[in-house]
């Protein structure tokens, strides 16, 4: 049985598990029993109606989250010329082709997002095996093998972040600080569960979104009502 220290099990003293929070109602709850010394990160995680077996019921997508992660992504992009040019421009921290692929082979791994221009992924795919295990591969459905490449680099670092369900069928995704205003983390909630929301397939059948719950890096989770947080995203769009 896993044991908690002090700070959490007190933390979890000011949750009600029986109860299930409106979306604004748990952030402001979350940010009171996040007391960390350090700013923890905020993850969103749910539970889908989606049987991931099955080809036609995969969740996958990605969103700019309009507060950002209040972190700094280091990006490497994969390409040549004109584009390789496009990539630095538009901020990416590693630019490359045949010399970067040979760096990462090497072991170099010191960026967050990898992306590519289509025409370097014959050499990409090599890296496979050390880029795949660490969520590193760049995937066209994913937004990361495009040939607008500072486009791509801008909205990374502007705080677009991929989802993708699981083996059992949950989500996890991050979607900012507890040091961000309540506000700006509801916005970025809103904007995340409206992205998987559209993301539904068409094969899925009966109740899609099942469970919701917020947490941070050494809280608590905190259930969501389903409804309430369907309805606030009713209130976005």
């Amino acid at each position: 049985m896993a044991r908690h220290g002090k700070r959490y099990i007190e933390a979890a003293k000011l949750i009600d598990k029986q109860k299930s929070y409106t979306p604004s109602e748990a952030i402001s709850l979350l940010k009171k029993v996040a007391t960390a010394r350090f700013p923890e990160t905020v993850e969103v995680a749910m539970k889908l109606g989606v049987d991931p077996r099955q080809a036609d019921q995969q969740v996958r997508g990605t969103v700019v989250l309009p507060h950002g992660l209040g972190k700094t992504v280091r990006v490497a992009v994969f390409a040549k010329g004109e584009k390789a040019k496009e990539a630095e421009e538009a901020g990416a921290d590693i630019v490359g082709a045949e010399d970067l692929v040979e760096k990462v082979q090497q072991g170099f791994l010191d960026f967050d997002v990898a992306v590519a221009t289509p025409d370097m992924m014959g050499l990409v795919g090599r890296l496979g095996r050390i880029l795949g295990p660490r969520g590193l591969m760049p995937n066209p459905k994913a937004g990361t093998v495009t040939m607008e490449v500072g486009r791509a680099v801008k909205e990374i670092k502007a705080g677009k972040v991929e989802f993708r369900v699981n083996k059992e069928g949950c989500i996890n995704v991050p979607i900012g600080k507890v040091t961000f205003s309540e506000q700006a983390l509801l916005d970025n909630f809103r904007a995340l569960l409206d992205a998987v929301l559209r993301a539904r397939p068409a094969a899925a059948k009966g109740t899609y979104l099942r469970r919701l719950a917020i947490s941070s890096t050494m809280s608590p989770g905190i259930r969501i009502d389903v409804g309430a947080a369907q309805s606030a995203v009713a209130e976005r769009s």
